[in-house]
């Protein structure tokens, strides 16, 4: 039998393991994943060029990672509904709707953000 320590981290280790098949299965069936996907990378090479300071950066990542989380509860709650009431519900669609919203929210507040903190340096380097 296993030491408990050992049993812990292998327990640790599978959660990860669970997250990253999660994360993998948002990127595999969620079209809009791929776009939040393509959005990050180019607002991380963006702020890598104009040499963002430490507290701009945060606020970047705490945005970024607001709709990557928006976006995984939503793929989640949707998975739930569809399990509970496979057929079509207006309370199912009321859930399906809201988490949908929670998402492009996340990614308004996003873009605003993205926009007040890269703007300004961008515009400079552009004009200046």
């Amino acid at each position: 039998m296993p030491e408990k320590s050992q049993t812990e981290l292998y327990s640790r280790i599978k959660s990860f393991q669970y997250a990253f098949e999660g994360w993998w299965y948002v990127l595999r069936t969620q079209h809009n994943a791929w776009i939040h996907g393509v959005i990050s990378i180019g607002v991380l090479a963006m702020g890598m060029w104009l040499w963002l300071p430490a507290r701009d950066w945060a606020a970047l990542i705490l945005a970024m990672m607001a709709v990557w989380m928006a976006e995984f509860m939503n793929t989640a709650l949707e998975a739930l509904v569809d399990m509970v009431t496979p057929e079509f519900h207006p309370l199912a669609k009321i859930a399906k709707d809201v988490a949908a919203a929670a998402v492009l929210v996340g990614a308004l507040g996003a873009v605003l953000v993205g926009a007040l903190i890269l703007g300004p340096p961008l515009w400079q380097k552009l004009t200046g």
